[in-house]
C-alpha cells in the first residue's frame, strides 16, 4: 500500500520534517507517552442515534472511541477523499461490514462483505490495487485454519466468494507492493509470502523476514505474540507496525512497535522509541492498546487507528481508537494522544457523514443483516429463518435455547443501555431477549405460554410462572453490568420487575476466550416462529 505525502509547509520541508502533528484540543493539555496516566477521566460524550455516544464533540475536537463496541483489528483504506474501514467479526454473520468516513472521526456502516460462514474471522486486511478492492481474511475453522481472499470492483460489492490461499499457520495478513512491483502478504510472526500479480493466489513459499523488537523481560504481558503487521510506503521509507505483548490478559500487555526499511525486502531497523503505544497502568482509560494502522487525513496530517479495551469494560470488546501521529526530522514518527482519555483536535477537512446507526428497529422493512443485525455461527440457510416487514419480524425457532439457536445480535457500544421488544410466541415455542457472549456464556429472559425461563451463566435455570401468556413486552436494562428484567402484559403501560437480577462484568474474553463481546439480541427456539415488534434500544447516560 503506497501513501503519498501532501505538499509540505516550506519551513518544515527545509528542516527535513515531512509531516505536521495535529494539535490537542484546548483547554485540555496534551499528554505525552511519558506523562503517565490521566486518572479521574470523566469527559462527556455527545449523543446520537438512540442516545448512543458519538466521538465528534461538535467543537472541533473528538473523544475516543471513534467506533464504539467490539470493533477490533481496524483495517483502514484511504481511497481518494473517502476512507473505508472494517474489523474482525469472528462468528458474527453477515460479517466484515465496511464502514465509511470522509474525516476519520465520523463513520457510518455500509454493507457486509462476507455473507458465507467460512469460520471465525480474525484481523482482516483491506486494500485497493490495480483498481480492485481486496480483502484478506484469516479464519479459525475446522478442519483447517486458512487465509482467504475476496475481491470487488466497488467497495459496496458485490464481493467475490472468498477463496482459500493455503496458509493454515498464520493470521493477520497485510498486502504490500515492493519497490520492484512484486506483491506480498506480510503475516504474523515476522513472515511473508509472495502473491501472484493479480493478488489472488500465492507465488512462492512463506519466508521469515523480520524479528520484532522485544520488550523488557519484567514487563507484565500476556505473551510475545508478534502479529498484526501493517506496511506503509511513505516517502523513501517502508514502515512496518506490529502488535506484540498479547491481545488481552493484563491491561499492560498489548502494545504497538514499529520498524522501517528502504526496501520492502529489508533489512528492517527497529524504532528507537519502541513501544510507540502501551498501556502503562490499569488506572488508564484504555487497556491493552495495540494492532495499529497509519493513515493520512484530509489535511495531510497523519493518524493511527488501533483498538483497546475500555477501563473496566472487557464486556464491550476491543473498541476502535484514533491517535494523532507526529513525524520527526529523523524520518521516524510518534503517537501523541497520550492515554486517549481526553478530547483531541480533529483533523481538518473532510465532510462528516452521520455517525453510527440506530439500533432500534420497527421491522417495517427488510432486516438490516450485516450492517445492524448478525447471526451467531449461522448455518448456510440461516437468513431464511427471518422475514421482516409491516412492523413484524418473523423469526423461525431453532434449537432449544440460545446456545443452539443462532440468535440475532447487535453491537452496542455504551456502558449502560436498555432494550425492549414486543414478543409473541407460537404454540410450543419459546423466545426472549438476551445478552450473549457466546453459546457457552450468556444471560437473558425467555418464556413459553406457561413459564419464564431464566438464562444465566450460559445455562437455563429457574422457571417461574408466566402471567402474561403467549405474548408480552419485555425489557432488559444493563446499567454498568447490573442487569434487570421487566415484563408487561399491556404493551408497556404497566411494567413488572422480574425477580432475578444479574451481574455480568465477567462475561468477557479473559473468562471465556475467543475475543468476543457481550451483545444484546433476540432468540427464538422450539417449533413455529416467534413474532417480534417495535424493538427499541436506548443508551443511558453514564
Amino acid at each position: 500500500m503506497t501513501i503519498r505525502r501532501r505538499d509540505l509547509l516550506a519551513g518544515a520541508a527545509s528542516a527535513g520534517i515531512f509531516a505536521i502533528a495535529p494539535t490537542i484540543a484546548a483547554p485540555v493539555s496534551a499528554r505525552s507517552r511519558s506523562s503517565g496516566p490521566a486518572t479521574g477521566f470523566s469527559p462527556a460524550y455527545r449523543r446520537g442515534f438512540d442516545n448512543q455516544r458519538i466521538p465528534d464533540l461538535g467543537n472541533g475536537t473528538f473523544l475516543n472511541p471513534v467506533v464504539s463496541g467490539d470493533r477490533p483489528d481496524p483495517a483502514i483504506l484511504k481511497d481518494g477523499a473517502d476512507y473505508y474501514m472494517t474489523f474482525s467479526t469472528f462468528d458474527a454473520y453477515p460479517g466484515l461490514t465496511i464502514w465509511h468516513s470522509r474525516d476519520l472521526v465520523n463513520w457510518r456502516p455500509l454493507e457486509a462483505a462476507l455473507t458465507r460462514n467460512i469460520g471465525s474471522v480474525w484481523a482482516p486486511s483491506l486494500h485497493k490495487d490495480k483498481g480492485r478492492y481486496l480483502l484478506y481474511i484469516p479464519v479459525k475453522a475446522s478442519p483447517q485454519n486458512d487465509i482467504f481472499v475476496a475481491w470487488a470492483d466497488a467497495i459496496t460489492g458485490p464481493w467475490s466468494d472468498p477463496v482459500p490461499l493455503g496458509l493454515p499457520n498464520h493470521i493477520d495478513p497485510c498486502h504490500a507492493v515492493a519497490e520492484d512491483g512484486s506483491r506480498w502478504l506480510f503475516l504474523s510472526g515476522g513472515d511473508r509470502v509472495r502473491l501472484s500479480d493479480d493478488n489472488l493466489s500465492l507465488a512462492g513459499p512463506v519466508e521469515h523476514v523480520y524479528d520484532p523488537w522485544r520488550y523488557p523481560a519484567d514487563w507484565i504481558v500476556e505473551g510475545f505474540a508478534p502479529e498484526g503487521p501493517k506496511i506503509y510506503r511513505i516517502g523513501d521509507w517502508f514502515y512496518m507496525l506490529t502488535a506484540v505483548g498479547g491481545t488481552a490478559g493484563p491491561p499492560t500487555g498489548h502494545m504497538v512497535i514499529a520498524a522501517r526499511s528502504r526496501s520492502l525486502h529489508g533489512p528492517w531497523e527497529h524504532h528507537p522509541g519502541n513501544p510507540l503505544v502501551r498501556t502503562q497502568s490499569a488506572e488508564e482509560a484504555w487497556w491493552s492498546r495495540g494492532h495499529a494502522s497509519l493513515v493520512e487525513a484530509p489535511d495531510g496530517t497523519w493518524w493511527s487507528f488501533y483498538h483497546g479495551y475500555e477501563n473496566g469494560y472487557w464486556t464491550l470488546g476491543r473498541q476502535c481508537l484514533l491517535d494523532p501521529v507526529e513525524f520527526t526530522a529523523d524520518g521516524w514518527f510518534h503517537m501523541t494522544g497520550g492515554d486517549l482519555s481526553q478530547p483531541i483536535a480533529k483533523p481538518a477537512g473532510g465532510t462528516p457523514v452521520p455517525h453510527g446507526m440506530a439500533l432500534s428497529d420497527d421491522f417495517s422493512a427488510a432486516l438490516a443483516l450485516g450492517s445492524k443485525w448478525a447471526f451467531f455461527k449461522p448455518d448456510p440457510d440461516e437468513a431464511g429463518r427471518v422475514e421482516s416487514g409491516g412492523g413484524v419480524l418473523r423469526f423461525a425457532g431453532k434449537g432449544e435455547a440460545p446456545s443452539s439457536g443462532s440468535p440475532l445480535l447487535l453491537t452496542a457500544g455504551d456502558k449502560s443501555y436498555m432494550f425492549e421488544c414486543d414478543i409473541e410466541i407460537a404454540p410450543g415455542g419459546r423466545a426472549g431477549l438476551i445478552l450473549f457472549y457466546d453459546d457457552k456464556l450468556y444471560c437473558g429472559l425467555g418464556f413459553d405460554a406457561e413459564r419464564f425461563v431464566t438464562h444465566q451463566y450460559g445455562r437455563e435455570r429457574a422457571r417461574p410462572a408466566n402471567p402474561h401468556g403467549g405474548r408480552m413486552r419485555m425489557r432488559v436494562t444493563n446499567r454498568r453490568h447490573i442487569v434487570t428484567y421487566d415484563t408487561s402484559g399491556d404493551g408497556g403501560k404497566t411494567w413488572h420487575r422480574f425477580d432475578r437480577g444479574m451481574e455480568v462484568s465477567g462475561y468477557h474474553h479473559n473468562v471465556r476466550g475467543d475475543f468476543l463481546m457481550l451483545r444484546p439480541g433476540l432468540y427464538a427456539a422450539g417449533p413455529g416462529e416467534a413474532k417480534f415488534r417495535d424493538f427499541r434500544f436506548t443508551a443511558l447516560d453514564d
